[in-house]
């Protein structure tokens, strides 16, 4: 917490990685559908890699273009440093997935990470239709998540969207010892504004440029959901609940439920907190043609 205060008014950190031409450049960027951000951390190269054989998969669904990227900053320091960022650079000669900055990847930071990805959108993916931000943790079904984006009623990406796990209320963590905790100082309020959890939620691009608009005059917090809630109310904007997003688990009413069966997965759109094996069956068991469910697993 003493580096996020130190450093929390320091927006320009260099890109050690880049991908310019990530959505064919600016104009040819609204032939991105969905853009995919993925949080993840310089050492997660497990993660990202089941992510890119499973739900993060570039490819063209229903006719539309879905595009990844894996956004990170730093870990580590002296020979630690440098493995890490020759993996990660390997990485995006090998996949194009990978945008780094010179930070250190920490919770605290998430925020700074978030609004340094949009200000890379802003110059680099300006007309990208929609995009889902979350973990690199989670399982998403983006062949739904598609076809829920082609249902919106007039809206190709350039109207408000922003829907997840809708939080109200919540009440800023004081305790120094919390992961959550923000000081006072940092943030007054005894209340933050509605936001949608980060695990993973999905929002236009129009919604992106407003964020990164509002975030310029937004002092940082160090709960990243927490500040895009801000962003969001400034600009007179609200989030809204989507109930195929599951971010905070599955609540399973019995211990005897089969955590395992596809058919309880089927139909949403976003799960929080997949380990890698679970994921990578699950992917491919809710996409198999053969699959049969029978009753309401919504």
């Amino acid at each position: 917490m003493k580096d996020f205060i130190y450093y929390q008014h320091c927006r320009h950190f260099p890109m050690l990685l880049d991908l310019p031409d990530k959505c064919g450049g600016i104009d040819r960027s609204s032939d991105v559908f969905l853009l995919l951000v993925v949080k993840s951390a310089p050492e997660n190269y497990d993660r990202r890699e089941i992510l890119r054989r499973t739900w993060a998969e570039e490819r063209q669904q229903n006719g539309e273009w879905i595009r990844r990227v894996f956004i990170v900053g730093t870990r580590g320091s002296g020979f630690e440093r440098e493995r890490l960022n020759m993996v990660l650079d390997l990485e995006r000669g090998h996949y194009k997935d990978i945008l780094q900055w010179d930070f250190v990847d920490t919770f605290q930071n998430l925020t700074l990470k978030q609004v340094l990805f949009f200000e890379w959108m802003e110059r680099n993916c300006p007309k990208a239709r929609f995009l889902f931000n979350g973990d690199d943790d989670v399982y998403v079904n983006t062949n739904n998540v598609v076809k829920y984006l082609q249902s919106l009623e007039d809206n190709d990406g350039s109207k408000h969207l922003f829907v997840g796990a809708h939080i109200v209320g919540m009440a800023p963590s004081r305790d120094s010892w919390s992961k959550y905790f923000v000081p006072f100082h940092v943030y007054k309020q005894n209340v933050f504004s509605p936001y949608c959890s980060g695990g993973g939620f999905f929002l236009s691009g129009y919604t992106a440029s407003v964020i990164y608009n509002m975030s310029k005059s937004i002092t940082l917090i160090p709960i990243d959901d927490a500040y895009f809630g801000l962003c969001l109310a400034k600009a007179g904007l609200s989030p809204s609940l989507h109930t195929g997003v599951k971010t905070f688990g599955m609540p399973f009413s019995s211990d005897r439920i089969n955590t395992y069966d596809p058919c309880l997965y089927k139909e949403l759109l976003v799960v929080h907190r997949f380990l890698s094996e679970k994921l990578y069956y699950m992917w491919h068991k809710v996409n198999d043609p053969n699959l049969e469910c029978f009753g309401n697993f919504k």
